[in-house]
């Protein structure tokens, strides 16, 4: 079975295409929403958030997500919203992302710190919404090492996810379903595209990344695990939104998921193939790229000399 890789003629011809083409370009696999800046996308989508669940109760539907802990900023006007305007989160189901496991797979103690996805979510999330309003503790499910099938069932119980609200990583990773790196693993698209909660470690580049982005460069302070729910929950949604906003880490991602064939170089390249509907909410920075631009191609002679 011939395996799709990305080449970098592809990926170059991608990242040239001008921020403006982007939302209606007729190749997109995906449907792209552009704002001027990070606060607006987050509005966006705490905007559409909200009108989801208002629109499910109003049909006496059930309201089944899969959330993040990360990116956050989106869920300050959700929470806004539902205790100003009294939405009832009685009847949303809630799939938790994943959680941080020590380099021995145990997680961290539950609390409002960087090891900890569930605490951050029960403080930050739950914690800032009316109890009469909020999403019942049993409407609640978290991927956890002593029942690695808990959340596959309950999806599986529930038929499917209606909107995956998700974050993507600067090689593709959704929750962290990352590119499989290791040369003694023989994993199609479709076997990745069907895998199941479980223990999952981290990249390098993931590893330096979030060492840079939390601990000041000290890699020694991340962790190696995690816990994640696989891609089987994720493309079980009807539709995906992805609240993209980091800047230029994702200029080149982003493209990527609008373009790519399948690939698990990338792994949010298999949402288009697997869900209906598929949106990138981007503020114009993250969605702009240096190649888009004019570039001085660099040689022996303009650098000065080899020696």
């Amino acid at each position: 079975m011939q395996v799709y890789k990305i080449s970098r003629e592809e990926k170059e011809a991608w990242c040239s295409i001008p921020r403006e083409a982007l939302p209606d370009h007729p190749d997109s696999k995906i449907r792209l929403i552009l704002r001027d800046t990070r606060p607006e996308v987050a509005e966006l989508v705490g905007n559409m958030m909200a009108d989801e669940v208002i629109a499910n109760n109003a049909a006496g539907k059930i309201t089944k997500w899969v959330l993040p802990s990360g990116p956050e900023d989106q869920y300050r006007t959700f929470i806004r919203r539902v205790n100003e305007e009294r939405i009832s989160l009685k009847n949303v189901y809630a799939f938790h992302m994943d959680e941080v496991l020590d380099w021995e797979c145990r997680p961290y103690p539950v609390g409002d710190h960087p090891k900890s996805c569930r605490g951050r979510m029960l403080t930050r999330f739950y914690g800032r919404i009316d109890p009469e309003l909020n999403i019942p503790e049993d409407h609640r499910f978290w991927p956890c090492v002593e029942d690695l099938d808990f959340t596959d069932r309950k999806c599986e119980e529930l038929g499917g996810i209606d909107t995956a609200w998700i974050g993507v990583g600067y090689k593709g990773l959704v929750a962290a379903n990352e590119s499989p790196e290791s040369v003694y693993l023989n994993i199609s698209v479709e076997d990745y595209a069907n895998s199941k909660t479980r223990i999952t470690m981290k990249n390098p580049d993931s590893t330096v990344l979030r060492s840079e982005r939390v601990y000041g460069g000290m890699y020694d302070r991340v962790d190696p695990f995690m816990v994640t729910i696989g891609m089987k929950i994720l493309l079980s949604a009807k539709r995906a939104v992805a609240m993209v906003t980091t800047g230029k880490m994702k200029q080149t991602v982003i493209r990527v998921a609008m373009f790519s064939e399948p690939t698990l170089e990338y792994p949010i390249t298999l949402f288009p193939k697997y869900v209906p509907e598929v949106i990138f909410c981007c503020d114009k920075l993250s969605a702009d790229h240096p190649l888009s631009h004019e570039v001085i191609e660099l040689s022996n002679e303009n650098m000065g000399g080899a020696g």
